[in-house]
């Protein structure tokens, strides 16, 4: 479905997850438009079934999915609500991505040089290469006082 190999022996909407672009959430809203038992297990549906839930997943805005299960809400581009699955999603990711690092904003900057993005802390996590692990400052050993 979608060029993507789903498992049949998975309940409908926990099989279309396999879907890069499907959440769970959503899953459950397209099983629901294309009047698909959700307890159903995908290889049992008909091809009928099949290709509804297909129409609802490459057009979910028009046949009634919320906005808010959308992934692309008010496109840059368009400036309306699309819904990407699949390689188009990496694709407008990757744009988004280096957009961000030719307009200079802090989330590009990040980008740029390899470190966390989302405000997420550095002092420990994150390490590559020589900075793994922790060093300890080596004890000195303690000089008896002088006369004692």
């Amino acid at each position: 479905m979608l060029g993507t190999g789903l498992d049949g022996t998975l309940k409908v909407p926990y099989s279309i997850t396999g879907i890069k672009g499907v959440g769970l959430n959503l899953a459950q809203c397209v099983a629901k438009i294309a009047d698909v038992d959700p307890n159903a297990r995908l290889g049992d549906l008909s091809d009928a079934e099949l290709k509804r839930i297909e129409d609802v997943l490459r057009n979910p805005v028009t046949r009634g999915v919320p906005s808010r299960m959308l992934n692309r809400q008010r496109s840059m581009d368009t400036g309306n609500n699309v819904h990407l699955i699949g390689p188009d999603l990496d694709l407008v990711q990757k744009d988004d991505i280096t957009l961000m690092k030719d307009i200079r904003s802090w989330k590009g900057i990040r980008h740029t040089y390899g470190l966390k993005v989302r405000g997420q802390k550095t002092r420990t996590t994150g390490r590559k290469g020589k900075s793994v692990g922790v060093s300890k400052k080596q004890l000195q050993q303690q000089q008896p006082a002088p006369g004692a």
